[in-house]
C-alpha cells in the first residue's frame, strides 16, 4: 500500500501536477496528458479526508482545474474539427460533386488513376 501523505504535500503535488497539465494542454503534448490523468487518479485516491484548512487549500486549485479544463476542451473541439476536415478531403478525393441549372447535385466517382495529364 502506498505511503500516506501530509496534507500539505498532497495539496502541492496536485498544484505542480495542475501546471505541468496546463503546459502540456498549451504544448498540444497529447501523450503527455493520458501520463498525468493517470498521476492526478492515483494522487486523488490517496488523498486523505481533508477537513478546515487543507479543504481550502483543495478550493484555491480549483481555478486551476477549471482552466484546465477549458483548455482540454478547446483541444478536443479542434481535435475533432481537423477529424471533420480529413474526412472531407477524403469525401472530395472519391468523388466531384457539382450542382445543375435546377439546383440538383450530382456526383462523379473518381477514376482510379488520379494522375494529371499533360499536353503539349
Amino acid at each position: 500500500m502506498a505511503e500516506p501523505m501530509s496534507e500539505t504535500e498532497a495539496v502541492a503535488r496536485l498544484d505542480d501536477l495542475l501546471d505541468r497539465e496546463r503546459l502540456a494542454l498549451i504544448q498540444g503534448d497529447l501523450s503527455v496528458i493520458a501520463t498525468i490523468l493517470e498521476e492526478k487518479e492515483a494522487l486523488l485516491e490517496r488523498l486523505p479526508e481533508l477537513d478546515g484548512p487543507a479543504r481550502g487549500n483543495l478550493a484555491s486549485l480549483q481555478g486551476k482545474a477549471l482552466r484546465n479544463q477549458a483548455l482540454l476542451d478547446s483541444a478536443l473541439r479542434g481535435i475533432r474539427s481537423v477529424a471533420n476536415r480529413f474526412a472531407t478531403l477524403r469525401r472530395i478525393r472519391k468523388s466531384l460533386e457539382t450542382y445543375d441549372e435546377f439546383g440538383q447535385k450530382t456526383a462523379f466517382p473518381a477514376s482510379e488513376n488520379n494522375q494529371v495529364e499533360k499536353r503539349a
